[in-house]
């Protein structure tokens, strides 16, 4: 029987420094932090707010995992790599929360901790996740003002462009973006583990679907229609498309009710799939959640409008997820 590595044989140091790149806000109220193991690699990051707020979690796809799919408000959200054993990195920074809050058992001071977890161990021969140390390191070492991007924090080892199957993958990552309209305030998150590959404004594949033997992206229908053509002595070469999830938050200022929240949240979520191609898989378990602090009332953007920037911006953090140096593919069959 092969023996794994994991958690409970290794004494795993939790890394919480970021590097380049990163984006930088302007959102008072807002900080982020992020914890990987450099063993898995693996990650999580965590999204904290410190203003009383709403929020809604729109949840598509076939394969999802999350906690707080029908909460209404968030102390933080997290974010962890490590399929549902990174579910343990949430209670972490639940935990965490608890400690600051000197432990009260007060109903208002319960800290409110949804997240999401992606699959980012099916090609790296290990199962490290991101667990309860983690997460709570990655809540100590938050900041204001800054979202690490790339191969960081939850987006350490994502794959994106797995539509035919994992031989054409490349690394996706974690992005962000940040936009200010007047006293509008618009910040995602992203973290891009998907089925689909990223596509830019001009519909071109940028990122995953990649041939590595012929240094060129693979033209997927081409792909798809010469699996229909093969003998079925050559199934068992197939590799099966699971595995996916893409994770992303929206956290604006703007005023809005709940009905308004859950909508634009849909249309930001719709939106994306401009940007990953496909989208909402039966195999992806995507999750958005949208938050608002209700700080400010801008009469310039109406709801509409306002979907449609967020929209761009979401865009602008998913091209930022992967970084360019990383490139070839990265998954490799077993035995």
């Amino acid at each position: 029987m092969k023996e794994y590595f994991s958690n409970d044989k290794m004494e795993l140091k939790p890394k919480t420094d970021y590097r380049e790149p990163f984006i930088k806000f302007d959102f008072p109220g807002v900080k982020i932090g992020i914890g990987e193991y450099k063993e898995g690699p693996t990650g999580c990051t965590v999204f904290q707010i410190l203003k009383d707020n709403m929020m809604h979690v729109d949840v598509r796809g076939g394969a999802v995992g999350v906690i707080g799919q029908h909460w209404t408000s968030a102390n933080a959200v997290c974010f962890s790599g490590g399929t549902l054993f990174g579910f343990e990195a949430i209670a972490g920074v639940t935990a965490e929360l608890l400690k600051q809050n000197n432990y009260s058992p007060d109903w208002d001071k319960v800290p409110i901790v949804p997240g999401g977890i992606i699959f980012d161990i099916g090609f790296r021969g290990n199962t490290i996740y991101p667990d309860k140390k983690l997460g709570r390191a990655a809540v100590r070492t938050a900041r204001e003002g800054i979202l690490p991007i790339g191969n960081q924090g939850a987006g350490k080892t994502p794959t994106v462009g797995k539509t035919v199957n994992y031989n054409h993958a490349q690394l996706g990552g974690q992005g962000g973006a940040f936009r200010q309209m007047g006293e509008t305030k618009i910040l995602i998150g992203t973290v891009v583990n998907s089925v689909g590959a990223i596509m830019n404004r001009e519909g071109e594949i940028v990122r995953g679907s990649w041939d590595n033997s012929k240094k060129q992206r693979i033209n997927i229908m081409n792909e798809i229609s010469k699996e229909f053509e093969k003998d079925d002595s050559t199934n068992d070469e197939q590799t099966t498309i699971t595995q996916n999830t893409t994770l992303t938050i929206v956290i604006t200022n703007q005023r809005m009710d709940e009905f308004t929240l859950s909508q634009i949240a849909r249309q930001i979520h719709t939106s994306m799939s401009r940007a990953i191609h496909p989208f909402h898989t039966i195999t992806d378990g995507d999750v958005l959640f949208m938050i608002s602090t209700n700080e400010i009332e801008n009469k310039k953007i109406d709801f509409t409008k306002f979907g449609v920037i967020a929209s761009e911006v979401a865009w602008d953090a998913i091209l930022s997820c992967f970084e360019e140096n990383q490139t070839g593919q990265v998954y490799k069959k077993s035995g």
